[in-house]
């Protein structure tokens, strides 16, 4: 059983999942991939602690403050490869940038490889299911470009701009598949 509730947000509308114990999504209206597979099993309910802590955070966090990630009790449901990009990306600091490839070399290392695909990464990284708080909004491409967001390449910027990111080298790039 999973259980949602609803947060307004300066980047538009959140919904929240939890199992009860721990925080398994956080997804923006309407993104890529919203809801992932528990979509059809929550069950409203905000009075569940780990979703009024998730929405603490979220205050903080849109406030302009730096919360922990170790402050939530995280479960994002996935495949060993995924959860080792997605143990990455608590890593990347507020308001820092990292890119798909640079993630790559990252896991490769930590996988004993001699190398890993950055296209894989993003797969992982797109589907990562708590936005905002494991920060997929941290990466960019190779050549500084703000692509790959699943809630969208405007709500990326917004995000990063709250965190105080330089953004001065960053670009939207005109066309591409993962805009």
């Amino acid at each position: 059983m999973y259980y949602s509730a609803s947060y307004q947000s300066p980047v538009g509308a959140l919904k929240l999942a939890c199992d009860g114990e721990n925080l398994v999504g956080l997804w923006i209206y309407g993104q890529k991939y919203y809801g992932g597979t528990i979509l059809p099993e929550l069950r409203e309910n905000d009075g569940i602690p780990v979703l009024k802590a998730a929405r603490d955070w979220l205050d903080r966090y849109f406030a302009g403050k730096k919360p922990a990630i170790a402050e939530l009790p995280l479960a994002p449901a996935g495949g060993d490869f995924r959860q080792g990009v997605w143990d990455i990306l608590r890593e990347i600091p507020y308001g820092e940038v990292v890119t798909y490839g640079g993630i790559a070399q990252k896991l490769a290392a930590k996988m004993g490889r001699a190398r890993m695909s950055p296209q894989a990464v993003g797969g992982a990284v797109g589907h990562n299911p708590i936005g905002i708080i494991i920060p997929c909004h941290r990466v960019v491409g190779g050549n500084d470009s703000l692509t790959g967001y699943a809630g969208g390449i405007p709500t990326k910027v917004r995000l990063l701009e709250l965190e105080g990111a330089d953004m001065s080298d960053l670009f939207i790039p005109s066309k591409g598949t993962a805009l």
